[in-house]
C-alpha cells in the first residue's frame, strides 16, 4: 500500500468513527476461500472505531445439506415457501455458519456474539399460497444490539426470526440487513455476494441514485439475488440510509476498497448528492491549489496563486465526489468578443479514466452557452489531443484570441496551442439539471 493510499483512507476516518455499518454476507461468500480476508477487513473497520453488525445468509449451505441428505427443499433463501423440512435445514445451517463466523472473528481478536434480535411473524398467504414457515421482520431488538455495539462486540444475526410464542421462521438475510440498518439508523449497508454489482454492457455501474435503482428494477431482468439487494438498497436509501453497497465478496479487499475510495469496485446506491459540480468557495482554494500542484509542476497548467483564484473565484468550479475534491475547471468570459476560455481543467490522477474530464468540459461549455458566449477556447501545452478528440476542438492561430487574452499569451513563453470550437446554444433549464 502506498502512503498516498493511507492518506486517502484517513479522510474517511473522522466521518465514519462511531458510525454503524450493517454488513450482510451471503452464504456462498462465507463458504469461500476469501472469507478469512473479509474477517481481516472487518478487523480494520473495528480498529477505526466503526461499529459493525454482521448479518449472514445460508442459502448455499441449505442447498448443500439438502443434497447430502436427499431432501427436496421448498426454498433456499427465505423468499419462497418454507416447509418443515426446509426450516430444519435452515436452522441447522444458520447455527453452523454463526459458529464459524464467531470462530473466525475470535481468531482476528474481535469479540462477537449471537444476537437473537429479530422478532418475526409469518409471511402469510400471498396469491393464495401459504408460505408456511417463511417469516418477515416485525421488529428489531435495537436495545440488545446497541448494548453489544457499545461494548465493542460485533452482533451476528442469522437468517432466522422468532415470534412472541417462540415459533421459528426462516427470514431472508437481505431483508434483515435492511430492517436492522433502518432500526439502528446505520450509515451504510454493505451486501457481500458472489458476483459483481450491477453490470450493464459488461461494465459495473459504480453509482446509482434511488430513482436510477428503482428504474433499473422495473426495466431490467436481473438475477433474483441481485434484484433483491438492489430493491432493499433503494428502500434503505428512501428511509435515510445514506449509502448501500453491492460488492463481490469473493474479491480480496473488496470491502475496504469500496469503503475507503471515491470510486470503489462495486455498485453504490446513494440517498443524497454523491457527485456534484459546484462553485468554488473560499474554503476550497487551498484544496484546489493542492489538487493542481503536480500539474503545475509538470507545466501542464499555468501557476496560480491563492490571490489569483480569489480574484476570479466566481469563474472556478469543482467536481466533488462524496465531499472530496476530485477535479476543477474555470470559465473566463470575454463578453465583447462573445468568447470564453476553458481554463484550469484538471482531474485527480487517481480518478482518471472515469470520464470526469469530459464531464467538466461539457459542463463549462453549457455554462458558456448560458452566458451567451458563441465560441469557447482552451490553451494547452500537453492536453491538446484530449480537447481535439473528446471535445471536437480544432487548432487555430493565436490571433483569433480575444485581444485581452492575446496580450497575455504573447507575454508568456509557454507557446500553448490554441484550440477553439463553437458553443452550442442550450436551454437554461437543461443547465440547471447538470449543476
Amino acid at each position: 500500500m502506498k502512503v498516498s493510499d493511507l492518506r486517502g483512507i484517513l479522510q474517511y476516518v473522522p466521518r465514519f468513527r462511531e458510525k454503524i455499518f450493517v454488513v450482510e454476507i451471503d452464504g456462498d461468500v462465507v463458504a469461500s476461500k476469501n472469507f478469512g480476508n473479509i474477517l481481516m477487513d472487518l478487523a480494520v473497520l473495528r480498529s477505526l472505531n466503526i461499529k459493525v453488525v454482521l448479518v449472514h445468509g445460508a442459502a448455499c449451505q441449505v442447498k448443500k445439506l439438502a443434497a447430502q441428505r436427499g431432501i427436496e427443499i421448498s426454498n433456499s433463501d427465505g423468499t419462497g415457501v418454507t416447509d418443515e423440512a426446509t426450516l430444519q435445514l435452515g436452522i441447522e445451517a444458520a447455527i453452523a455458519i454463526t459458529n464459524d463466523i464467531m470462530q473466525g472473528l475470535t481468531s482476528v481478536d474481535l469479540r462477537a456474539a449471537y444476537a437473537n434480535a429479530i422478532i418475526a411473524h409469518p409471511f402469510g398467504i400471498r396469491g393464495g399460497v401459504d408460505y408456511l414457515h417463511t417469516g418477515k421482520v416485525e421488529r428489531v431488538d435495537t436495545h440488545s444490539l446497541l448494548l453489544f455495539l457499545n461494548e465493542g462486540i460485533i452482533p451476528i444475526i442469522p437468517p432466522i426470526g422468532f415470534d412472541g410464542e417462540g415459533k421459528t421462521f426462516r427470514v431472508n438475510s437481505d431483508s434483515i440487513a435492511f430492517e436492522v440498518a433502518e432500526a439502528l439508523r446505520a450509515t451504510k449497508i454493505i451486501y457481500l455476494m458472489s458476483k459483481d454489482g450491477l453490470c450493464v454492457g459488461g461494465e459495473i455501474v459504480r453509482q446509482l441514485s434511488i430513482a436510477e435503482a428503482e428504474e433499473t428494477l422495473k426495466r431490467r431482468k436481473l438475477n433474483p439475488n441481485l434484484a433483491s439487494k438492489l430493491d432493499y438498497g433503494a428502500r434503505a436509501c428512501r428511509n435515510n440510509i445514506p449509502r448501500v453497497h453491492l460488492l463481490n465478496g469473493l474479491v480480496n479487499e473488496a470491502l475496504l476498497s469500496e469503503v475507503f475510495s471515491h470510486e470503489g469496485i462495486g455498485t453504490m446506491i446513494y440517498s443524497n448528492e454523491y457527485q456534484q459540480i459546484r462553485r468554488v468557495f473560499k474554503k476550497d482554494v487551498r484544496g484546489v491549489m493542492g489538487l493542481i500542484r503536480q500539474s503545475v509542476n509538470n507545466e501542464e497548467l499555468i501557476r496560480r496563486t491563492r490571490s489569483d483564484i480569489l480574484a476570479r473565484i466566481d469563474d472556478y468550479w469543482v467536481l466533488e465526489i462524496d465531499r472530496a475534491l476530485i477535479g476543477c475547471v474555470a470559465l473566463h468570459c470575454f463578453p465583447e468578443e462573445k468568447m470564453a476560455e476553458l481554463a484550469c481543467l484538471y482531474v485527480n490522477k487517481s480518478s482518471g479514466d472515469q470520464g470526469y474530464g469530459q464531464k467538466l468540459m461539457n459542463f463549462v461549455e453549457r455554462l458558456a452557452a448560458e452566458k451567451g458566449m458563441e465560441q469557447i477556447f482552451a490553451l494547452s501545452t500537453q492536453a491538446f489531443s484530449f480537447f481535439q478528440q473528446k471535445g471536437g476542438y480544432h487548432e487555430v492561430p493565436p490571433a483569433q484570441l480575444p485581444k485581452q487574452r492575446l496580450e497575455k499569451y504573447e507575454a508568456s513563453a509557454r507557446n500553448s496551442k490554441v484550440l477553439l470550437k463553437s458553443v452550442k446554444p442550450i436551454d437554461k433549464r437543461e443547465l440547471q439539471r447538470h449543476v
